[in-house]
């Protein structure tokens, strides 16, 4: 076998299918011989074993020495103690008894209201996951509105709050965050209480948390009575949290069933625990992946769902793929500057704006094309010109056109899209993303590079106020003579916070242009 993207052996040879699941996944139109396959199959028997090890306990998150397990969040009898098994089998029926009190007004307001609508406050996966399951799930008029506040942008706030004016009495508002000191949706929260209860509105009694237990959200939803507390796990991390409360409580909330969202997913974390590779769906994922970009993401992942409601997907993909698998050192310390970057919305629509490029320009990707086979239930369509078979014909249209130019594609094909399907596909990813990490020898748990970013954005924030108090005192400041004063400040990080503070605020008098940092001097004027 050769690498012929247009092979019919080499087609039917690679396709995987599982009837449970009802998935399909070709990898057929990914450049590989037999000897490539050969030489993968050998490196995946350590994989295997270190996928074992994490799901057994091993200390995988070794920023902050913890575990790994959400993989036992979708079968609480593989996890490493009894309490955790139990923990997490209470943690489930707790959210979906609350789900169903919620929906059918068991649990009112304190005027006695249903609730109606829900303001989702969190950042990263914590909003990421929520977002992707209202997105893909939500039914027209099942359960409550969800709105999402994920950055700490003030016009976004400013817009979310306006939007439910009228509805704030009825809106649960859910808070997530592990520790509670994430600076985000601490900021939201504490923006969104206040206004609550500056209008005479409740927070307390409608709001939700969601955290480590003796975290500081959990010890002040505790002290302030608020209307529930769920769990989220301190071996669960923030990109692989859409199998814990974090996404299961939208998934109740907008009554549909959690308990099909788990089976799907612990049904595809079975199917990838095989250890016969070509019968493994996240090894021969993962195994294109590295294939397509050598083995040190050369390529991007351009992923195209062709439904609309599966837009958020790439979106999702971005924080779980890049966030893993972007790593400087290897976990022998050597640089290798590893990763796979991530984009995509949907097809048809963007194949419009994307087929172009992937076709005739620079080939530095590979596309994930993921088609659904299922249809709605009307007769409004004609049978001449039903669009789930244009849609169909435009799919196999773009990876024809690109294969044909030897461009690369992975297809995975889902029988319908529901709470079973999309729990699978994500598991899918996740694995993948698992098994990729160890072929390439680096941690998919830990993340120094956020973590830099946090520091580094705690230490402008912290000049902030420097440079506030500062002008506070009336007199007049040059950038240098700001930046001589604080040690280990820089002038241009000095000119971005001026710029912010100052810019079109009349509380402050700038001589000189902006257009020339070193003309400028800034006073504050006497109020």
């Amino acid at each position: 076998m050769n690498g012929d993207l247009n092979s019919w052996d080499k087609f039917c040879n690679y396709l995987w299918f599982e009837k449970k699941l009802n998935i399909w996944l070709d990898i057929s139109k990914i450049n590989f011989t037999n000897k490539d396959i050969k030489y993968l199959e050998d490196k995946f028997i350590d994989v295997f074993s270190s996928i074992k090890e994490l799901e057994n306990g091993a200390i995988s998150n070794i920023d902050e020495n913890r575990q790994v397990g959400h993989y036992w969040l979708r079968n609480p009898s593989i996890s490493p103690s009894s309490k955790i098994e139990e923990e997490i089998s209470s943690d489930i029926n707790e959210i979906s008894e609350f789900g169903k009190q919620i929906l059918n007004g068991d649990i009112k307001n304190k005027n006695n209201q249903n609730y109606t609508d829900v303001l989702w406050i969190g950042i990263g996966g914590s909003g990421l996951g929520p977002l992707l399951i209202t997105e893909s799930l939500q039914k027209c008029s099942k359960g409550l509105n969800f709105s999402y506040i994920d950055n700490v942008d003030p016009f976004l706030i400013s817009e979310k709050l306006e939007e439910l004016t009228e509805k704030l009495s009825t809106t649960l508002f859910v808070v997530v965050s592990k520790s509670g000191g994430t600076p985000e949706p601490r900021i939201a929260m504490e923006i969104i209480k206040s206004h609550c209860e500056n209008n005479s509105l409740e927070w307390n009694s409608n709001a939700i948390a969601i955290t480590m237990k003796d975290s500081k959200l959990f010890n002040k939803a505790t002290s302030e009575n608020w209307l529930k507390i769920f769990n989220l796990q301190d071996w669960v991390g923030g990109r692989t949290s859409i199998t814990s409360s974090v996404g299961l409580l939208p998934l109740a909330l907008i009554n549909e069933n959690i308990f099909e969202f788990i089976s799907g997913a612990s049904l595809m974390d079975e199917a990838t625990r095989i250890s016969d590779f070509k019968n493994n769906p996240a090894a021969l994922l993962s195994s294109a992946w590295y294939l397509t970009g050598d083995g040190v993401g050369k390529r991007d992942m351009v992923v195209l769902p062709y439904r609309d409601r599966l837009q958020v997907f790439s979106k999702y993909l971005q924080q779980l793929v890049m966030e893993s698998l972007g790593k400087k050192f290897n976990r022998n310390g050597e640089v290798v500057n590893q990763g796979i970057s991530v984009f995509g919305n949907k097809g048809s629509t963007d194949q419009h704006a994307y087929v172009q490029q992937l076709r005739d320009g620079i080939d530095n990707f590979f596309c994930i094309f993921i088609e659904l086979l299922d249809s709605p239930s009307t007769n409004i369509f004609d049978e001449k010109e039903n669009p789930k078979e244009y849609l169909s014909g435009f799919l196999q249209g773009t990876r024809s056109a690109l294969s044909s130019e030897n461009r690369q594609s992975i297809t995975i094909t889902l029988e319908k899209l529901n709470c079973f399907s999309l729990g699978a596909l994500i598991a899918l990813f996740e694995r993948a993303v698992s098994f990729y990490a160890e072929l390439v020898n680096i941690n998919a748990y830990d993340q120094p590079g956020v973590e830099a970013g946090k520091k580094a954005a705690a230490n402008i924030i912290e000049y902030q106020q420097k440079v506030s108090n500062l002008l506070d005192e009336g007199a007049e400041y040059s950038i240098n003579d700001i930046t001589s004063l604080f040690d280990n400040s820089v002038n241009e990080a000095i000119f971005f916070i001026l710029r912010e503070m100052c810019f079109g605020n009349d509380n402050y008098l700038v001589k000189g242009d902006w257009s020339n940092p070193n003309s400028l001097v800034i006073q504050k004027k006497n109020s």
